[in-house]
């Protein structure tokens, strides 16, 4: 049985990554900062798919957090195949001249070194074993800037230069490194971003049929599936009515 570990596993990409890991058979390290979350999604893990469960609830930005934690998983759930760094956040939409220091900080700390520390503490049991696979979770706005998001941009700018220098670092080791791309997707992310004010999260897809956790997960179901000889190095994933982060086609009704 393969082992797979999931930062923010409490909700949206993290949970549907971890069910849909658990149906392909994964035992599973679920993290997050919300216990009860981890409870429940331990639990309906367990109940539906009778898979192993180890949560693990701490703070990815803190770097004595992270290897205290990894640190304590047991024996049998440290040979770690698949990383999937999914912990990450928007915080604020405002032009950077009115944006606040702390969204920047929770961004970087989150997005950026977050990443960097949990894979730090994982790499090494797979250059060991010479196998293992990392999926980082990305963003189109790692690819293109938009108005209002240049921070959050950089940070995604920053996943995929790392994704990609892990993977030249990591290649004569035999582990692959991936990453997902996603567009517009509805889940509490926009909430977060706009500090709870629902209003402004369900703006952001007004006219538009987004896409949902499943369609995620299904492009990491693909990348993890393929042949040992095959890697899916980067996936971007739009919505149809999405060309680019601020080109949309909105159908809006009366």
């Amino acid at each position: 049985m393969k082992t797979a570990l999931i930062t923010g596993a409490t909700s949206g990409f993290g949970k549907a990554f971890a069910l849909r890991l658990a149906k392909l058979g994964y035992r599973l390290i679920i993290t997050g900062r919300r216990n009860n979350r981890l409870d429940e999604l331990t639990n309906q893990l367990i109940n539906e798919y009778s898979t192993e469960v180890l949560p693990l609830s701490f703070d990815v930005r803190d770097k004595e957090a992270c290897k205290n934690s990894i640190d304590s998983i047991p024996e049998h759930f440290k040979n770690i195949d698949l990383l999937v760094n999914n912990a990450g956040l928007a915080a604020g939409a405002a032009p950077f001249d009115e944006s606040l220091d702390n969204d920047f900080e929770r961004m970087i700390d989150t997005n950026i070194k977050g990443l960097l520390y949990i894979t730090k503490l994982i790499v090494p049991g797979m250059i060991e074993r010479k196998s293992g696979h990392i999926v980082n979770i990305s963003s189109i706005a790692g690819i293109e800037v938009y108005p209002n998001g240049g921070v959050y941009c950089a940070t995604k700018h920053a996943v995929n230069a790392i994704t990609k220098g892990l993977r030249l670092d990591l290649v004569k080791h035999g582990i692959k490194v991936s990453s997902i791309s996603p567009g517009m997707v509805e889940t509490e992310f926009s909430l977060v971003r706009y500090h709870g004010d629902e209003q402004k999260a369900k703006a952001v897809y007004k006219g538009i049929i987004p896409l949902n956790a499943e369609d995620i997960a299904d492009a990491l179901e693909f990348i993890i599936t393929r042949p040992l000889h095959v890697s899916i190095n980067e996936i971007q994933v739009n919505p149809s009515q999405q060309a680019n982060t601020y080109i949309t086609h909105r159908k809006l009704t009366e």
